[in-house]
């Protein structure tokens, strides 16, 4: 074999071994930026959104969480499984360290789970004189132990804008004006306390109002018209997940099992459900229903099973937030 060619075949080896170690990368990048979409098996992970000002000298802290999967629920109730905990900074840290106060482990927090993100879900007020003290709250899902840590810290303030733009609100707006934008005004008609027997229907009637009006109401159709397009980084399937602007309501089960309660009509998601058709502000087409003429929004429900539940009224204008709980014992 010639000098040359000895030389050739080294360099057609090392090119070869050069290429087939740019594949590798190629495929490990490839492989690292994957979004996998699991229906079931995963955890929660609990969410702390931020903190604000009152004009009492308070503060309100506000929390959400993130269940990884797309259809699995959970009910896990107030214990070791479902807790908060007043500590000094760092003094949960380790997560297998425990702090269970049973005065401080209902902060209002949900016992019920429904799937994805459920931003801005529920608030805590805490004094004035807070200071650095965290609020923790455990969640365990399949074995799995996840924590949040909320505090006071700075890089934690936020706005209504950024509430807006944490949820999508009018479809990723970043409107100054929605610096200021006020929730929607709620009112639930009749008892916060009621009592009902199994099979038998409750109506639930709310009341809402958007005092400013803002942002203002906006229809859009963004359905896929091809695979393609549904799983495209710039269509539908975008990892930024916009919403509807406009005022609406739903009713969700805030404490108790949601497969044994049923609405009347059937409720539109309050969870980030960004799929098409989903039943979801979050889902395109992007199209709300209609405000009822006396802002009266009606709702039936029954229970199949005996129990405490806690049903929430959720009011939206697609970009703040405002509750009211109906406590419901149901007797056989």
């Amino acid at each position: 074999m010639r000098p040359d060619g000895v030389l050739f075949g080294r360099q057609g080896r090392l090119r070869v071994a050069l290429v087939a170690l740019a594949a590798l990368f190629v495929f490990q990048s490839a492989d690292a930026q994957t979004r996998f979409m699991y229906l079931r098996g995963q955890s929660i992970h609990p969410a702390y959104e931020g903190w604000w000002p009152n004009d009492d000298g308070s503060f309100t802290l506000w929390f959400g969480y993130m269940n990884s999967n797309w259809e699995e629920e959970f009910d896990v109730p107030f214990g070791p499984d479902n807790y908060f905990a007043l500590t000094e900074p760092g003094a949960l840290n380790d997560i297998e360290l425990d702090a269970i106060v049973p005065s401080q482990i209902d902060q209002g927090q949900p016992t019920h789970f429904y799937p994805r993100r459920n931003p801005f879900l529920f608030t805590i007020r805490v004094p004035s004189d807070f200071g650095t003290q965290e609020l923790v709250w455990t969640l365990t899902t399949h074995g799995r132990k996840n924590r949040v840590y909320s505090s006071l810290r700075a890089d934690y303030r936020m706005d209504p804008q950024v509430m807006s733009t944490e949820v999508g609100g009018s479809y990723g707006s970043l409107d100054d004006r929605l610096r200021t934008n006020l929730p929607p005004e709620l009112d639930v008609e009749g008892d916060m306390h009621r009592s009902v027997r199994v099979g038998e229907p409750v109506r639930l009637v709310a009341v809402t109002h958007d005092p400013d009006n803002f942002p203002p109401r906006s229809e859009r159709s963004r359905v896929p018209q091809s695979r393609e397009q549904l799983y495209s980084p710039r269509g539908v399937g975008s990892v930024v997940v916009s919403g509807a602007p406009g005022l609406r309501l739903t009713w969700i089960v805030y404490h108790g099992p949601a497969d044994l309660v049923t609405f009347e009509p059937e409720q539109r998601k309050a969870w980030m459900d960004s799929r098409a058709w989903a039943n979801s502000p979050w889902s395109p087409p992007y199209i709300l229903p209609e405000v009822p003429a006396d802002n009266r929004w009606v709702a039936d429900v029954t229970f199949q099973e005996p129990g405490a539940y806690v049903l929430r009224a959720v009011a939206s204008d697609g970009s703040h937030f405002s509750y009211e709980n109906v406590m419901v014992e149901v007797t056989p």
